[in-house]
């Protein structure tokens, strides 16, 4: 019976590393157990090799190939270098991965905000698309709420540099992070795995699986994964920065194991009620005089209605049936539902002011089918159509504290998406060194908003308990459609003068479809317009356009000294045209404080860079037998500017509400981008009796990163270096392992998001001040300069049993 390509529940390297550690890029297996790579941009960061000479066998091109062959980037994480080094979730990653930023997004636990070589996007509201893509089984995740997913029940993940889309799923502008679990094994498995660690970490994982026939099994996992805070919240004394989350998955598998079909059933479910997450103010109260807390993981704000909640959940088809030697067949069905309570208090005080209650509900089907085509000689490639339908309602109230007991500004937008799409790529090899792969996607999007804002007095808004009296007409009261299509191309070429050398050259369009502010009351509306604006007027300062980037990439990749040193270089350059940055800031809006929406496609960008990714193993005869030490590391460079950012500035102060178009780009700074990333690894290896014991040791480093376009010295975190080590013990036959992990040992303090509302430069951003020093508040009495900082140091132990 012929085997069955699957090509993965997702697609990407699946390279195992003998135990290493996360920072470690994998070391290959034989080729009989070969591997597979996700498409998408350089494909670097692994080893070509093993020890006895077996090749990494990739499917980055939806077809089996060895890694060192392809010509597209991608940087992979296998189960084992994930579980020896104690990785907690898929932000971790981005430690090593060069020019890759994955944060959980400012005040929340489960949003994710991700940047890959300078595009992506970090407001969550709908209405605002994600720049890189987030992929759980190759499901696109349509939201970014409930992304920051628990590395658990894993079999890898992979990041995908650069535009995706001609080759699966949605078009992501900036590139892709998927994660991909276990297919089930042919045989009972039962696996517990246990941790407990400082602020009172403790975790459970129970794993099982059965087969019920010899062509079908069952199986899934459960989790429960705990924390204590790293600081608390001394207004209710609640922790800060807990996190309390039960979590399971479940599958039931038909065919595989050599048999011609593959259909994969699976669900998934997450429930978040870890505690708000409370910023650290910077400055002290502008109208209270509250000092600055000595603890940064210490917080004082005041808001618990509602309580932070996050519910996610979905299901999923997956199926791939070989339909002749040449023509595999591929659908991947899937509807997920997500719903989000999650508080906001900006100004991280007691009183009422500048809180911000939100719900976010999120629902989504999606339907892809492919068709593969490999004649075994010169032609290989795929067709494929793609279908979403998506909704993503955001409602929140904005309080603030003013003269009038209280002011409320509630904000309910509904955002819903629909987008077809139909892609290929083939390859065309025309000698053994020479080969051509094109490939292209025609997108069309369609964008449907409901934006409706109200004032309140006295309280907070229906909708979240409060007994507030809605003052005056709507400020917005819109609908709106707008439509948005491109074809979007890519093109590669590669040269091997060698079987184990491989240099290559790439070009590639990203698209990203436009939409609504779904916040409403535009700062820029046509406040002069006389009577109330029309929809058109309306639509001008709440739309914005598409944005696209044209990435061009030559690279190299290559085995040296028999496969033991593997190395992986590419230089890159993106323009970056219409970009989409959105926002909020203070305003008056009929002569009362409220906030207003930002929204503006700035105009230019340019990108630069390199990234280069290697690993090389100690000759065998330099240690004792059986011993094994690898040497690892990564580094990105990126030059991120702006070359047009069009700003609507009020040439005089006396006149705010009159602005000009000005091109402050020479201001402006690309967000979460740092300059450098790098990360230098050690692991080793050695025989314990009959069993393994294995140690790492990572330090990863930072430049200075941006948190937001106009620079904020107090907000912006300066380089900074991160240090991990892990030490695990594997029994013989690996039934049972024990491990102690550390995280952030040097106990490194660095923001990684953070909320300001205060007067500033309209141009240069510079804060403004008052003669005594204190800044000015733009939104609500006490001023708004709240940060967030990533983990402290963390140690924890890990025993697993398996059965």
């Amino acid at each position: 019976m012929r085997k069955a390509r699957f090509l993965a529940i997702s697609s990407s390297v699946l390279a195992l590393c003998g135990g290493h550690g996360l920072m470690a890029p994998a070391l290959a297996q034989e080729a009989a157990g070969s591997a597979t790579a996700g498409t998408g941009g350089t494909a670097t960061g692994m080893a070509a090799s093993d020890a006895s000479g077996g090749d990494i066998i990739v499917t980055a091109r939806r077809r089996e190939e060895r890694l060192v062959d392809v010509p597209i980037a991608v940087t992979s994480f296998s189960a084992d270098q994930l579980e020896k080094s104690g990785a907690i979730d898929v932000t971790e990653i981005a430690q090593i991965a060069p020019n890759v930023t994955l944060e959980p997004s400012r005040g929340t636990n489960s949003t994710l905000s991700a940047f890959i070589r300078g595009v992506g996007q970090q407001d969550p509201v709908s209405g605002f698309e994600q720049g890189v893509g987030i992929y759980l089984d190759d499901v696109y995740l349509n939201r970014p709420q409930a992304a920051v997913l628990d590395i658990y029940d894993v079999e890898r993940i992979e990041v995908l540099r650069g535009p995706q889309g001609t080759l699966y799923g949605r078009n992501t502008i900036g590139g892709a992070v998927k994660y991909v679990t276990k297919q089930l094994p042919q045989d009972f498995s039962l696996r517990v795995k246990g941790t407990y660690g400082t602020y009172d970490q403790a975790d459970l994982i129970v794993t099982a699986s059965a087969p019920l026939s010899d062509l079908v099994r069952v199986g899934g996992s459960v989790a429960r994964l705990s924390r204590g805070g790293f600081g608390t919240n001394l207004t209710t004394g609640e922790d800060n920065y807990n996190k309390d989350i039960w979590a399971g998955r479940a599958s039931l598998d038909i065919g595989g194991y050599g048999e011609p079909v593959l259909i994969r059933i699976s669900g998934d479910y997450t429930k978040d009620k870890s505690n708000a997450r409370g910023g650290h103010r910077l400055i002290p109260g502008y109208a209270s005089g509250a000092p600055v807390l000595d603890d940064p993981y210490d917080t004082r704000g005041g808001l618990s209605d509602p309580r932070q909640e996050v519910e996610a959940y979905g299901l999923a088809i997956n199926a791939s049936a070989e339909l002749t030697d040449r023509l595999t067949f591929r659908s991947i069905s899937a509807w997920r539902k997500d719903d989000s309570a999650s508080p906001i208090d900006f100004d991280a005080l007691p009183a009422v002011d500048v809180d911000v209650p939100a719900y976010y509900r999120n629902e989504q089907v999606s339907q892809e089918f492919q068709l593969l085509y490999d004649d075994g000689g010169m032609v290989q490639g795929m067709i494929g159509g793609y279908y979403l339908g998506a909704k993503a309602d955001t409602q929140f109230d904005t309080r603030i504290f003013t003269a009038v007991n209280g002011l409320t500004a509630f904000t309910q937008a509904d955002v819903d998406t629909e987008t077809f799409a139909v892609f290929g790529d083939f390859t065309f090899d025309f000698t053994e060194q020479w080969s051509l792969s094109v490939g292209g996607r025609y997108t069309w999007d369609e964008r449907k908003a409901r934006i409706l804002r109200q004032n309140y007095l006295g309280g907070g808004s229906p909708v979240f308990g409060g007994a507030g009296l809605a003052l005056g007409a709507p400020s917005t009261d819109f609908s709106g459609r707008a439509k948005f299509e491109k074809f979007t191309p890519r093109a590669s070429v590669s040269f091997k003068p060698t079987p184990d050398h491989n240099i290559y050259a790439s070009y590639s369009q990203g698209f990203k479809g436009g939409g609504f502010d779904p916040r409403g009351v535009g700062i820029n509306a046509p406040a002069a317009t006389p009577g109330a604006p029309t929809d058109t007027e309306i639509s001008d300062y709440l739309s914005f356009e598409p944005e696209t980037v044209d990435s061009y990439e030559i690279g190299y990749k290559g085995n040296l000294f028999g496969g033991a040193l593997y190395i992986a270089a590419a230089a890159f350059y993106m323009d970056y045209k219409d970009v989409q940055i959105p926002g909020s800031a203070g305003c008056t809006v009929g002569g009362l404080p409220t906030f207003c929406g930002i929204i503006t496609n700035a105009g230019k960008a340019r990108f630069k860079g390199v990234e280069l990714e290697a690993s090389a193993r100690l000759a065998q005869d330099m240690m004792a037998a059986g011993d094994r030490l690898s040497l690892s590391g990564s580094l990105g460079y990126i030059d991120a500017e702006y070359r047009e950012y069009i700003a609507n500035i009020a040439p005089n102060p006396a006149l705010p509400t009159v602005t000009e178009p000005t091109d402050v780009a020479d201001f402006r700074k690309v967000q979460n981008t740092p300059k450098w990333t790098g990360s230098a690894t050690m692991a080793y290896s050695a025989p314990i009796g009959e069993g393994d014991i294995n140690f790492s040791t990572t330090f990863s480093y930072r430049g200075k990163t941006y948190q937001f376009e106009i620079p904020n010295p107090y907000l912006d975190q300066d380089g900074y270096g991160l240090f991990d080590a892990s030490l695990v013990y594997t029994a013989p036959g690996g039934r049972w392992s024990l491990g102690v992990h550390g995280k952030n040992l040097f106990d490194k303090r660095y923001k990684t998001s953070g909320y300001t509302f205060l007067r500033a430069d309209p141009v240069t951003g510079e804060l403004a001040t008052l003669p005594n020093g204190q800044f000015i508040p733009t939104l609500g009495t006490e001023g708004t300069l709240t940060t967030f900082y990533g983990n402290p140091r963390q140690v924890f132990a890990t025993a697993t049993l398996e059965f």
